[in-house]
């Protein structure tokens, strides 16, 4: 809102009997450093009121059953969060027919009776524009929560178009594999595409939860001294593939000197990997993508350019909020949900830093900055510690693995994946049912859905380890729900591992 737009709406309105009774109001009212505009007829009145009022100043001299009815079409017409203060000035003496008049047509409105004091009129226009204040507030509030609902209907529609992509080639590959039957080394193709399909629906569901996590502020940093070059080179690698997919020429301009900041280096390469995706995304074929970091005073400067579509300078500001998508882009950057700036902005800060975008404009490219603080002393550890895996997909499972889902599909293609691996799968689809064969066979692991009606898996787990030998059954939950609560709650039920849907099966082998 421009100040004087501002100005007007905290003005006073005034409509007297004569010029000399609006001469003496208006420098009444500077004195005590309030604006004034004096209206000649109440159809100026209505014009001003639609520029902007913080309050109306009648006086009883001006109020006549026709103006009355011309306030009351005025004052109906305005907006819902708007109730603008109305102060009458009367005559001494008893009420006349007017005043009581607006009192009852009006709900807002002060009485003042004259002769009055300076001090009591200027203590009554400051009540009535500290709750016009107000109502601007609220104003705001209800601008802002429309705001905030037609971005999550977007977002709402882009999570679906982004989430039905890959779904048309798994549904397409899936009816190749069962109308052509190919063989094995012909159906490798199709599982190709099946996996890079399923990953690209992870990465969507996962940054929807890292979103989560941060607004909730329960997301934990993995604090160490971390070598910037170090993160950038491992973003540079990860994004390598949609950069050179799209034949840009990517640049990379690094200090001799270390820079050194403290943070989670898993976290930062994430930063700068979305921030490479995104120049990646929203530059035509054929572009340039640079990284450029520096030290400048006590913070490290990382900086991604490209020469893409550009953003406009309404822009600049609101693309880091959560659900904005930059508009007439869509085409552009396919597979993703406009949610990547909203994490990087996110972890930036979590770093103690910021970040800032700037353009010259729509198809002039886009310039990201990133400053972290620098660490004083002490050297960089290494930035990514390798995930220690007990197994990988070529090895075997020995002995009995009880598989337990609702979800049937789930259940037998999970118990078919463990027999291939060597396992002797057992399946049941409830908890009821998964005691009767716990009953009747030797078990040496349970993978257990949580999310289960009537007896749960949490339930379940807790049943299985009062059985004869459960203190010795390796029991993991394999579910949907990954909060710190829900680990809460499954590590107290008695589980050994949990486990996030989909299945990393060599996560998975390494348990078992």
């Amino acid at each position: 809102m421009t100040d004087v737009v501002a100005n007007l709406e905290h003005r006073i309105l005034l409509r007297t009997a004569t010029s000399k009774d609006a001469l003496m109001a208006s420098a009444v009212l500077k004195r005590a450093q309030f604006d004034s505009h004096t209206c000649s007829d109440m159809d100026e009145l209505k014009r001003e009121l639609d520029r902007g009022a913080g309050a109306i100043m009648l006086a009883e001299e001006a109020i006549a059953d026709a103006s009355i009815a011309q306030l009351t079409e005025i004052l109906s017409a305005q907006p819902a969060w708007s109730d603008v203060p109305l102060l009458v000035l009367a005559r001494r003496g008893a009420d006349s027919l007017a005043i009581a008049h607006v009192m009852d047509e009006f709900a807002n409105v002060t009485v003042i009776e004259r002769p009055m004091r300076v001090a009591a009129l200027v203590s009554t226009v400051r009540s009535a524009l500290r709750a016009r204040r107000r109502q601007y507030e609220i104003r705001s509030l209800l601008d802002g929560l429309r705001e905030a609902d037609q971005r999550k209907t977007e977002f709402l529609a882009t999570l679906a178009h982004e989430l039905r992509n890959p779904l048309a080639p798994l549904s397409t590959a899936l009816s190749l594999l069962e109308r052509k039957k190919p063989a094995a080394a012909e159906a490798q193709k199709y599982y190709k595409l099946m996996g890079r399909q399923v990953e690209h629906m992870v990465r969507l569901v996962n940054d929807l939860m890292e979103v989560s996590r941060i607004t909730r502020g329960k997301i934990e940093l993995q604090w160490s001294s971390v070598l910037l070059d170090a993160v950038i080179n491992d973003a540079i690698e990860l994004s390598r593939p949609l950069v050179e997919g799209a034949g840009h020429t990517l640049s990379v301009e690094l200090p001799e000197q270390a820079l050194v900041v403290k943070g989670d280096s898993v976290r930062l390469t994430q930063v700068f990997s979305n921030l490479l995706n995104n120049a990646a995304k929203y530059t035509p074929p054929g572009g340039s993508v640079r990284v450029l970091a520096r030290q400048e005073g006590r913070d490290a400067v990382v900086e991604v350019i490209d020469n893409g579509v550009g953003l406009a300078p309404e822009m600049l500001e609101s693309i880091f909020e959560m659900f904005v998508q930059v508009s007439g882009t869509s085409k552009a950057a396919q597979g993703g949900l406009g949610i990547g700036l909203t994490l990087v902005k996110s972890m930036v800060e979590l770093h103690g830093g910021s970040i800032e975008a700037m353009s010259e404009g729509l198809g002039r490219g886009a310039r990201f900055t990133v400053r972290l603080p620098l660490m004083r002393n002490g050297a960089a550890k290494s930035a990514r510690e390798p995930v220690a895996r007990g197994g990988d997909e070529a090895s075997t499972i020995e002995g009995t693995v009880l598989v337990v889902d609702d979800n049937r599909d789930a259940a037998d293609s999970l118990a078919e994946l463990l027999q291939s691996l060597g396992a002797h799968p057992l399946v049941a689809y409830s908890g009821e049912e998964a005691l009767r064969l716990s009953a009747q066979h030797t078990i040496n692991a349970a993978v257990l859905d949580i999310g289960m009606p009537g007896m749960d898996g949490c339930d379940l787990a807790r049943h299985l380890r009062a059985l004869p030998g459960g203190g010795k059954l390796n029991l993991i939950a394999l579910t949907g729900w990954g909060q710190r609560g829900d680990q809460e709650r499954i590590g107290a039920a008695g589980f050994d591992h949990h486990l996030l849907k989909p299945l990393d099966v060599a996560e998975l082998m390494s348990l078992l």
